[in-house]
């Protein structure tokens, strides 16, 4: 099983003992998740237009909290950064609970999560949900508007799993796994699972996959570098 953090990492690493994309056969997409931006509730924004309003009028002093260096919620807020405009401070945790412990007690103003841990949250009123990045609402969440509805298409992400094989595996073998895969994804037990993970059980071609590993890591990597994250 592969994640969005391959891509990310070909870059964030300096030293890798493989190449994601000629070591591994890409099989296919197995499911999404959408990230959110989600502030405290005491932070005078209720719209993602309003945020970038007060980033604006404090460089530097808004702060956004994520799991960790170089994760996909981290990066979020770097391309964030990068597309609105503005100068929000990264602050690092390991993990995304004392992340979100820290924004629901005022510590931190703002932070980019999987939509699927923060949604709890945002329905108990602990966090303010300003928006989405996926291209479109979120079933789990349809009240959450897009990043695209705030004027940001370029800041669509969403955090990706899927299924890939080692890079010798013979094609046939590679077909047979597709056609496993595509058709689990479509039994009704197995999207209710993934509906309860807040995630959306999503499958493709190998051909698509394959597309998708190599725009992620082309894209990822003008984050990384222009944020200047690094792990070694």
């Amino acid at each position: 099983m592969s994640t969005i953090a391959n891509t990310i990492n070909t870059t964030l690493y300096k030293r890798l003992s493989f190449d994601f994309e000629r070591d591994f056969a890409p099989v296919s997409l197995v499911a999404t998740v959408p990230n959110v931006l989600v502030v405290n509730p005491e932070v005078p924004a209720k719209t993602v237009k309003e945020f970038i309003a007060l980033a604006k009028s404090k460089p530097g002093g808004i702060n956004f909290g994520s799991s960790g260096s170089g994760s996909s919620v981290h990066l979020s807020g770097e391309l964030f950064n990068m597309v609105a405009g503005v100068q929000l401070t990264h602050v690092p945790y390991k993990g995304s609970a004392p992340a979100a412990v820290d924004l629901m007690s005022g510590q931190i103003q703002a932070m980019f999560d999987n939509l699927s841990t923060a949604l709890p949250f945002i329905k108990a009123g602990k966090l303010r949900a300003l928006a989405v990045t996926s291209a479109e609402r979120s079933p789990a969440a349809p009240d959450i508007p897009t990043m695209a509805e705030a004027g940001l298409p370029e800041c669509e992400v969403l955090s990706w799993f899927a299924l890939v094989a080692p890079a010798k595996t013979p094609k046939d073998i590679v077909d047979r796994l597709n056609a496993a895969t595509v058709k689990a994804l479509a039994d009704p037990a197995v999207k209710q699972q993934f509906a309860a993970l807040g995630a959306d059980p999503v499958s493709s071609t190998p051909a698509v996959l394959a597309d998708l590993i190599k725009s992620e890591t082309a894209k990822w990597a003008k984050v990384v570098k222009a944020s200047g994250a690094s792990v070694n």
